[in-house]
């Protein structure tokens, strides 16, 4: 399973949505036509519950599912997901999970997610997923492996039914130490133009991502003939797997044990309780220099703007508690899986985010990493534009014909402004100390993206008031909070216009 774990959003006062979001690939031989599945589990806590008129209660979101190529949209598709009706406020704690499938060609694609909580207020959240589909009726391929939650015998055919068993996603890469079997499903198309007629041998087996180093424990090895689609459930028993950065291995070989294909998927154990062996070394990787467990601990909270949800729940776990080696090994995991060729050259380039952050955006008692703008640098990088204002003031509109916008600045006692009147102006607006940023061009948004900042009590600490970026803060009246309800209702100011135009 390719995995794109889904950051958490807001959805309301009190709560954030949280979801979980996976994808696989998969083939149909009988019909030449590849596919994609793709997996949500959402954690009923999170949501928004309503009372309907029967008196149970359900929850609502909002799912939006785009594959692009290019410009052009492959796929769309819009649809409300309920979740599981409950008959009390005090039976959330449960998750379910929503899968759907859709016919695609081979190819690169773009996936986009968007999701909203629609019983709650907050904006929508949208992730964007690369995904390959690359299959043949003339080569033998392996399917994306998928992790198992559960597998139980169908009873009646369902979009979760595969051999004779329902099989339940296990979406997530972070195998916590209370999973003590490690379940995966696959998929094997073609192979008899290897093997012909004789046998041939499924393997699995879990190995270190840093070193290669196969790990002691059980290996499934499964004597399986062709087929047009010949496909393998097992499962590993990881008890006694300790914490660390691993890779689930699955290999077929022919009947003289030679490799004809393998497929790899990375995961993260946590497994405190195993003692006694180490989970790797790394002294001789970039993480071996971090020694320091309070330093630790800031690199792991830094990570928190770019991270999977999952990945923020396992470091809230690994900062709570002490022991330097395993977030050496989640800090290096957490590199690695974005840069498998160079995980060191990635992270110092965030590390130089990190820095940058702490040193210019801190506040006494609040890190510059859990600023508004703290996190949109390390989220986003260094924006393409900035406008710092302290003491800004704008005379006020007369009327539209009668205003100079956009290059005309005039000073008046060391204040500048944007407007200049042909008549006589009837008075200003005054705003408070503001600072916006653009960005020509955000990964997964449109260009020209502005953020704005806002000093409400001029402190010196600065909040995100606006923004026109997707998932971000969009508050409607911004201007008027800025400049303390000075301009009417509808009414765009100087401010709004610069906003406008993004400088």
């Amino acid at each position: 399973m390719a995995l794109a774990l889904l950051l958490a959003f807001a959805a309301g006062a009190q709560q954030r949505l949280q979801a979980l979001f996976g994808y696989g690939t998969f083939f149909l031989v009988d019909q030449q036509t590849p596919y994609v599945e793709t997996y949500l589990s959402f954690d009923a806590w999170t949501m928004q519950f309503v009372q309907r008129p029967d008196g149970t209660y359900r929850a609502t979101a909002e799912v939006v599912l785009v594959l692009r190529q290019g410009d052009s949209v492959c796929f769309f598709k819009k649809y409300d997901l309920n979740s599981p009706t409950v008959g009390s406020l005090d039976e959330l704690d449960f998750s379910f999970i929503d899968l759907q499938r859709f016919s695609v060609r081979n190819g690169i694609y773009d996936l986009e997610l968007t999701l909203r909580d629609k019983n709650a207020e907050g904006d929508a959240s949208v992730l964007t997923e690369k995904v390959v589909v690359n299959y043949d009726k003339s080569r033998p391929a392996i399917s994306s492996v998928q992790l198992i939650s559960s597998a139980t015998p169908t009873e009646a055919e369902n979009i979760l039914s595969r051999g004779g068993y329902d099989l339940e996603p296990y979406v997530s890469d972070f195998v916590p130490e209370q999973v003590g079997q490690l379940n995966f499903y696959y998929e094997i198309y073609n192979i008899g133009r290897e093997t012909g007629r004789k046998p041939f041998l499924a393997l699995a087996y879990i190995e270190q991502q840093e070193t290669g180093t196969r790990y002691d424990g059980q290996q499934l090895a499964r004597r399986k003939y062709s087929e047009p689609t010949v496909t393998v459930y097992g499962s590993l028993d990881i008890e006694g797997l300790p914490s660390g950065n691993y890779n689930l291995v699955v290999e077929l070989r022919n009947a003289d044990n030679q490799l004809m294909l393998y497929k790899k998927l990375p995961f993260f154990r946590s497994n405190p309780g195993v003692k006694g062996q180490k989970i790797s070394d790394f002294a001789s990787t970039f993480v071996g220099r971090y020694t320091d467990e309070d330093r630790l601990n800031t690199y792991l909270d830094a990570l928190y703007p770019i991270a999977s949800e999952a990945e923020k729940d396992v470091a809230r776990q690994l900062i709570a508690r002490p022991g330097i080696e395993e977030k050496q090994a989640f800090l290096y995991r957490f590199w690695q899986v974005r840069s498998p060729l160079n995980p060191e050259a990635e992270w110092l380039k965030y590390k130089e985010r990190i820095d940058y952050v702490q040193a210019n955006f801190s506040y006494p008692r609040t890190p510059g990493i859990h600023t508004d703008r703290g996190r949109v640098y390390l989220q986003y990088g260094p924006p393409d534009f900035v406008r710092d204002e302290k003491n800004y003031v704008s005379a006020r509109y007369l009327n539209a014909s009668h205003t100079k916008t956009g290059g005309e600045i005039m000073q008046q006692q060391g204040v500048a402004s944007d407007d200049m009147f042909l008549n006589e102006s009837q008075g200003h607006v005054y705003y408070l100390p503001y600072q916006f940023w653009r960005y020509n061009k955000l990964p997964t948004d449109d260009p020209n993206r502005v953020f704005l900042f806002w000093d409400e009590h001029r402190s010196g600490f600065y909040k995100l008031l606006n923004s026109n970026a997707r998932g971000e803060v969009q508050e409607p009246g911004w201007e008027r909070r800025l400049c303390r309800q000075q301009l009417g209702d509808g009414v765009v100011g100087a401010v709004g216009e610069q906003f406008n135009r993004g400088y």
